[in-house]
């Protein structure tokens, strides 16, 4: 049973990426993201089981919560005037009141305050710029802060509906066949492969020459969008207006062969993201004179421009929220609450973790196992077994402890291979993953080694952070290595996983490389596993070779 501490849920309901995470006394215990529990990837369903699972992991029921806060988005442009906004809220409680039983207070907070308090506060910084870029929320696309020892300053930044840079994003996701709100990762994977600065046919214009008249600079603080350029402000699901379309053709089917126009339409646009993003750091970074960035919201997600940033050497340090998207709304809300009933209480270092999600027994796994016709095979250890594995070729599905909170499968829901030949990052894409060929696999590799193999300056537990592969190095872990050379690198120590750690150290202790390809564990179009069913429907259906599951080795 619960004990007289004060127990918090924090929901995101409304838009996409719908979430729940839970707090007790002063630290943030659980989040989940519904995807997990309804298995629709980006899910806009109320996250009931999210909520539900939050609480049973912790012996709770909903009477058990003191106090519910909402970070639902109630509206996504400046249409509705304040009663039909209020209505909105009114709505979303009800709908809370129904499907919970929850007979409590409810609050509601802004949603890029919650973006920019689920940045600062797990970053350990104590004075910092804050940026949240997404879509939109509310009204706003961007919103800026300067936070010091936990008290939030928000700045004047003019980046409001339709001036958008995850907007524009998405809008560009549609046009080249893909789905917006989704597969925006996709397009940063696809840019390294065009050329931005290659003339339009029968154009006297490049592509980013275009790209730097939809996205012109700004003269103050913020972002502007060329609107004779877009059209998702009048009609969504036309994205792009005429004029766009004069200069770039029709939109592209998805079955429909990518081609190197397609390809220089992604990589223009990457370009003029980092341009415009970095162009407001150094204005920011002028003005407040301060060394540490925490960043969040959707655009947040984009490492290649994370990347830019850690390059630029505008700042010591940067943080980025794992769960830098919607979902991760959920925890701003939790720590600005907690923030007000604990203002002279340090917040728990259990909230550094984004490891919150579901967790399994030993006896729980195997009574699944037992369950189902699958082959087990004992071992001593299970991290010797794995290395040798996974030396010899093999495709291991990695899952352990709690899940991942975030789109990132960071070493407890994962596809682990050998980080070469080269070819394994195409077998992987074909007849593991089944998705595009040009997709990029990640390196997991023990913290204290990272230096010797990438160009990074700080850890990225995360994969959040992309940088490129040193030269003598590159023939290694060719697998992981991406077109432009570069990487999404996540550093791996004792302490933030443990178990992964022991795994990669095993596998370097055999071959004298401390690194491994990551991937989330699912396949395309599905959101990553969370169940030892999941993980084992899931491996039975596809080419992965070996599945290790808590402390048990299933084979085919």
């Amino acid at each position: 049973m619960i004990d007289k501490k004060t127990v918090q849920l924090s929901i995101n309901y409304g838009g996409h990426d719908t979430s729940a995470a839970l707090s007790i006394g002063n630290t943030i215990i659980n989040a989940n993201e519904q995807e997990r529990f309804d298995l629709s990837k980006h899910s806009r369903n109320f996250p009931k089981e999210a909520v539900f699972n939050c609480l049973k992991s912790n012996n709770l029921d909903i009477t058990n919560v003191d106090k519910l806060i909402v970070t639902t988005d109630f509206r996504k442009a400046k249409i509705l005037k304040k009663k039909n906004r209020d209505l909105k809220i009114k709505e979303v409680n009800l709908k809370i009141r129904k499907e919970l039983g929850f007979k409590g207070r409810i609050i509601t907070l802004d949603h890029h305050l919650c973006h920019l308090a689920s940045a600062y506060y797990p970053s350990g910084f104590k004075k910092s710029i804050v940026l949240s870029i997404d879509g939109v929320g509310q009204y706003q696309t961007a919103k800026l802060a300067i936070v010091t020892n936990g008290k939030i300053k928000i700045c004047k930044f003019d980046a409001n509906y339709p001036h958008s840079l995850g907007l524009i994003y998405s809008a560009l996701t549609f046009f080249l066949g893909w789905k917006h709100h989704c597969d925006e990762g996709i397009i940063m994977g696809l840019a390294p492969y065009g050329d931005p600065f290659k003339k339009i046919k029968n154009k006297d214009d490049s592509y980013i020459d275009i790209f730097r008249k939809i996205i012109p600079s700004h003269k103050k603080l913020g972002i502007k969008i060329d609107t004779d350029w877009i059209e998702y402000h009048k009609k969504r699901d036309v994205w792009l207006s005429k004029k766009f379309k004069n200069y770039f053709g029709k939109k592209r089917k998805y079955h429909e062969k990518i081609l190197e126009h397609h390809k220089n339409i992604a990589a223009a646009l990457q370009l003029r993201l980092e341009e415009i993003v970095i162009e407001n750091l150094k204005k920011i970074k002028k003005k407040y004179k301060i060394n540490y960035l925490c960043i969040a919201g959707g655009v947040g997600l984009n490492c290649s421009l994370n990347g830019t940033i850690h390059d630029s050497n505008l700042f010591k340090k940067i943080f980025i929220q794992p769960a830098a998207g919607d979902a991760g709304l959920v925890l701003g809300g939790l720590y600005l609450s907690l923030k007000k009933e604990f203002p002279k209480k340090k917040l728990s270092k259990k909230i550094y973790s984004n490891y919150l999600g579901s967790s399994f027994t030993n006896k729980e796994i195997f009574k699944i196992i037992k369950q189902k016709n699958v082959k087990l095979i004992k071992s001593k250890n299970i991290y010797s077994s794995t290395a040798n594995f996974l030396k010899k070729g093999k495709i291991v599905a990695w899952f352990q402890g709690q899940s991942e909170f975030g789109p990132r499968a960071l070493g407890n829901r994962s596809i682990l291979c050998r980080p070469y030949p080269s070819k394994m990052k195409d077998y992987l894409n074909k007849r593991v993953k089944f998705r595009e060929y040009f997709r990029p696999f990640a390196p997991a590799v023990m913290q204290e080694k990272s230096s010797k193999y990438f160009h990074l300056s700080q850890t990225s537990p995360h994969m959040l952070i992309a940088c490129k592969v040193k030269n003598s190095k590159k023939k290694k872990i060719s697998a992981v290595v991406h077109v432009d050379n570069s990487c999404r690198v996540q550093t791996v120590s004792k302490k933030n996983n443990l178990r992964f750690y022991n795994l990669i150290k095993e596998f370097n202790k055999i071959t004298s490389i401390p690194v491994l390809l990551n991937t989330s564990f699912n396949v395309k179009g599905q959101p990553i596993v969370n169940t030892p069913n999941q993980a084992i429907d899931t491996f039975t259906r596809t080419n992965i070779d070996i599945l290790v599951i808590g402390d048990y080795i299933i084979t085919k």
